[in-house]
Protein backbone atom coordinates (compact mmCIF):
# COMPACT_ATOMS: atom_id res chain seq x y z
CA UNK A 1 0.00 0.00 0.00
CA UNK A 2 1.22 3.48 -0.74
CA UNK A 3 -0.37 6.54 0.92
CA UNK A 4 -1.95 8.30 -1.75
CA UNK A 5 -2.61 12.24 0.83
CA UNK A 6 -0.58 12.48 3.56
CA UNK A 7 -2.57 15.21 5.42
CA UNK A 8 -5.00 13.89 7.65
CA UNK A 9 -8.91 13.93 6.08
CA UNK A 10 -12.37 12.59 8.29
CA UNK A 11 -14.43 9.74 7.02
CA UNK A 12 -17.29 12.24 5.37
CA UNK A 13 -14.22 13.99 3.26
CA UNK A 14 -12.86 10.84 2.28
CA UNK A 15 -16.66 9.60 1.26
CA UNK A 16 -17.10 12.52 -0.83
CA UNK A 17 -13.64 12.34 -2.55
CA UNK A 18 -12.70 8.81 -3.41
CA UNK A 19 -12.78 7.90 -7.22
CA UNK A 20 -15.28 5.45 -8.55
CA UNK A 21 -13.18 2.91 -10.36
CA UNK A 22 -10.06 3.07 -8.02
CA UNK A 23 -9.17 1.32 -4.53
CA UNK A 24 -8.47 3.42 -1.54
CA UNK A 25 -9.28 2.94 2.29
CA UNK A 26 -8.70 5.42 5.08
CA UNK A 27 -6.46 4.27 8.10
CA UNK A 28 -6.85 6.69 10.74
CA UNK A 29 -7.13 9.92 8.70
CA UNK A 30 -4.72 8.91 5.99
CA UNK A 31 -6.12 8.14 2.71
CA UNK A 32 -3.54 4.79 1.25
CA UNK A 33 -4.09 3.48 -2.01
CA UNK A 34 -4.65 -0.05 -2.43
CA UNK A 35 -2.18 -1.62 -4.96
CA UNK A 36 -3.23 -3.70 -7.73
CA UNK A 37 -3.68 -7.43 -6.91
CA UNK A 38 -1.63 -10.08 -8.19
CA UNK A 39 -4.03 -12.58 -10.60
CA UNK A 40 -3.40 -15.70 -7.67
CA UNK A 41 -5.06 -13.03 -5.50
CA UNK A 42 -8.27 -12.60 -7.64
CA UNK A 43 -8.26 -16.04 -8.26
CA UNK A 44 -8.27 -16.74 -4.50
CA UNK A 45 -10.80 -13.99 -3.79
CA UNK A 46 -13.15 -15.21 -6.61
CA UNK A 47 -13.17 -18.97 -4.80
CA UNK A 48 -14.43 -17.08 -1.43
CA UNK A 49 -16.70 -15.76 -3.18
CA UNK A 50 -18.01 -18.64 -4.74
CA UNK A 51 -17.94 -21.26 -2.54
CA UNK A 52 -19.38 -18.81 0.47
CA UNK A 53 -22.45 -17.98 -1.63
CA UNK A 54 -23.33 -21.53 -2.32
CA UNK A 55 -23.12 -22.40 1.70
CA UNK A 56 -25.61 -19.14 2.75
CA UNK A 57 -27.99 -20.08 -0.51
CA UNK A 58 -28.30 -23.77 0.81
CA UNK A 59 -28.91 -22.38 4.58
CA UNK A 60 -31.43 -19.76 3.08
CA UNK A 61 -29.73 -16.95 5.17
CA UNK A 62 -30.35 -13.61 4.32
CA UNK A 63 -26.91 -12.46 2.74
CA UNK A 64 -25.13 -11.26 0.09
CA UNK A 65 -21.56 -10.33 -0.80
CA UNK A 66 -21.48 -6.42 -2.39
CA UNK A 67 -19.22 -5.50 -5.19
CA UNK A 68 -17.41 -2.34 -3.13
CA UNK A 69 -18.50 -1.18 0.29
CA UNK A 70 -16.51 -0.13 2.99
CA UNK A 71 -16.23 -1.03 6.97
CA UNK A 72 -16.22 1.47 9.47
CA UNK A 73 -15.14 1.22 13.16
CA UNK A 74 -17.06 3.55 15.15
CA UNK A 75 -15.56 6.33 16.34
CA UNK A 76 -12.38 6.15 14.00
CA UNK A 77 -11.72 7.33 11.11
CA UNK A 78 -10.72 4.45 9.14
CA UNK A 79 -13.23 2.63 6.57
CA UNK A 80 -12.03 -0.30 5.17
CA UNK A 81 -13.02 -2.01 1.54
CA UNK A 82 -12.71 -5.95 2.42
CA UNK A 83 -11.86 -8.87 -0.25
CA UNK A 84 -14.79 -10.66 0.58
CA UNK A 85 -16.82 -9.05 2.78
CA UNK A 86 -20.11 -11.10 3.81
CA UNK A 87 -23.28 -8.75 4.78
CA UNK A 88 -26.15 -9.07 6.48
CA UNK A 89 -29.06 -7.56 4.97
CA UNK A 90 -31.67 -8.00 7.26
CA UNK A 91 -29.50 -5.36 10.11
CA UNK A 92 -28.92 -2.85 6.79
CA UNK A 93 -31.84 -0.92 7.95
CA UNK A 94 -29.89 0.07 11.30
CA UNK A 95 -26.92 1.12 9.41
CA UNK A 96 -26.94 4.64 9.27
CA UNK A 97 -24.40 4.81 6.16
CA UNK A 98 -25.71 2.34 4.09
CA UNK A 99 -28.42 4.34 1.98
CA UNK A 100 -25.86 7.21 0.83
CA UNK A 101 -22.18 6.11 1.70
CA UNK A 102 -22.44 2.27 0.72
CA UNK A 103 -21.04 1.71 4.48
CA UNK A 104 -21.42 -0.23 7.57
CA UNK A 105 -20.24 0.34 10.94
CA UNK A 106 -22.55 -2.42 13.00
CA UNK A 107 -20.65 -6.01 13.70
CA UNK A 108 -24.38 -7.24 13.64
CA UNK A 109 -24.13 -6.10 9.81
CA UNK A 110 -21.04 -8.47 8.99
CA UNK A 111 -21.01 -12.30 9.67
CA UNK A 112 -18.03 -12.56 7.60
CA UNK A 113 -15.15 -10.81 6.43
CA UNK A 114 -11.96 -12.35 4.08
CA UNK A 115 -8.56 -10.63 3.46
CA UNK A 116 -6.32 -12.56 0.85
CA UNK A 117 -3.11 -11.26 1.74
CA UNK A 118 -0.71 -9.48 -0.67
CA UNK A 119 2.11 -6.83 0.40
CA UNK A 120 0.10 -5.68 2.87
CA UNK A 121 0.09 -8.28 5.42
CA UNK A 122 0.95 -6.70 8.43
CA UNK A 123 -2.62 -4.05 8.00
CA UNK A 124 -4.82 -7.62 7.88
CA UNK A 125 -2.79 -9.38 10.69
CA UNK A 126 -2.81 -6.40 13.19
CA UNK A 127 -4.97 -3.28 12.51
CA UNK A 128 -7.63 -4.55 10.80
CA UNK A 129 -8.37 -7.58 13.22
CA UNK A 130 -8.44 -5.55 16.36
CA UNK A 131 -10.39 -3.04 14.23
CA UNK A 132 -13.43 -6.05 13.41
CA UNK A 133 -12.68 -7.69 16.88
CA UNK A 134 -13.76 -4.29 18.57
CA UNK A 135 -17.19 -4.06 16.16
CA UNK A 136 -17.52 -7.60 17.41
CA UNK A 137 -17.57 -9.26 13.66
CA UNK A 138 -18.14 -12.82 14.67
CA UNK A 139 -15.22 -14.54 11.95
CA UNK A 140 -12.36 -12.77 9.83
CA UNK A 141 -10.82 -15.31 7.68
CA UNK A 142 -6.94 -14.19 6.37
CA UNK A 143 -5.51 -16.40 3.43
CA UNK A 144 -1.92 -15.87 3.05
CA UNK A 145 -1.57 -17.74 0.42
CA UNK A 146 1.91 -17.25 -0.61
CA UNK A 147 3.08 -17.44 2.90
CA UNK A 148 4.20 -13.40 3.25
CA UNK A 149 3.03 -13.10 6.53
CA UNK A 150 5.95 -13.40 9.77
CA UNK A 151 6.42 -16.98 11.66
CA UNK A 152 4.34 -16.33 14.20
CA UNK A 153 0.86 -16.44 11.43
CA UNK A 154 2.85 -18.95 8.94
CA UNK A 155 5.09 -21.60 11.05
CA UNK A 156 8.77 -22.21 10.90
CA UNK A 157 9.50 -22.47 8.07
CA UNK A 158 6.92 -20.39 6.09
CA UNK A 159 4.20 -21.24 4.26
CA UNK A 160 0.87 -20.47 2.52
CA UNK A 161 -1.47 -20.22 5.86
CA UNK A 162 -5.30 -20.04 6.57
CA UNK A 163 -6.23 -18.03 9.39
CA UNK A 164 -9.54 -18.31 11.21
CA UNK A 165 -10.47 -15.65 13.72
CA UNK A 166 -13.71 -16.13 15.79
CA UNK A 167 -15.03 -14.36 18.20
CA UNK A 168 -15.36 -15.58 21.74
CA UNK A 169 -16.15 -13.72 25.18
CA UNK A 170 -15.90 -10.73 22.45
CA UNK A 171 -12.31 -11.32 21.87
CA UNK A 172 -10.75 -13.05 18.65
CA UNK A 173 -9.19 -16.73 18.73
CA UNK A 174 -7.17 -17.50 16.40
CA UNK A 175 -6.56 -21.26 14.43
CA UNK A 176 -4.14 -21.74 11.68
CA UNK A 177 -4.82 -23.81 8.84
CA UNK A 178 -2.18 -25.42 6.78
CA UNK A 179 -2.06 -27.94 3.93
CA UNK A 180 -4.96 -30.59 3.87
CA UNK A 181 -6.46 -29.08 7.26
CA UNK A 182 -10.10 -28.75 6.51
CA UNK A 183 -10.96 -25.30 7.48
CA UNK A 184 -13.22 -24.74 10.14
CA UNK A 185 -16.04 -22.39 10.52
CA UNK A 186 -18.28 -21.35 13.47
CA UNK A 187 -20.52 -19.36 11.06
CA UNK A 188 -20.28 -21.97 8.30
CA UNK A 189 -19.87 -24.92 9.80
CA UNK A 190 -21.41 -26.66 6.40
CA UNK A 191 -18.08 -25.27 4.33
CA UNK A 192 -16.48 -27.77 3.29
CA UNK A 193 -12.56 -26.64 2.11
CA UNK A 194 -9.16 -27.32 2.65
CA UNK A 195 -6.55 -24.81 3.15
CA UNK A 196 -4.86 -26.77 0.08
CA UNK A 197 -8.30 -25.86 -1.83
CA UNK A 198 -7.46 -22.38 -1.10
CA UNK A 199 -3.84 -21.74 -2.58
CA UNK A 200 -4.54 -24.11 -5.31
CA UNK A 201 -6.84 -21.62 -6.38
CA UNK A 202 -4.03 -19.42 -7.08
CA UNK A 203 -2.59 -21.48 -9.51
CA UNK A 204 -5.80 -22.78 -10.90
CA UNK A 205 -5.36 -21.56 -15.09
Amino acid sequence: MTQAQAKQVTFEEFAAWRPENERYELHNGVIVEIAQPLGGHEQVTGFFARNITVVFDQLNLPYFIPRKVFVKPPESESAYEPDVLVINEKNLINEPLWEKKLTVIYGASVPLIVEVVSTNWDDDCYMKQGKYEAMGIPEYWIADYLGLGTKKFTGNPKQPTFSVYQLIDDEYQVRLFQGNDRIISLSFPELNITAKQVFDAANAN
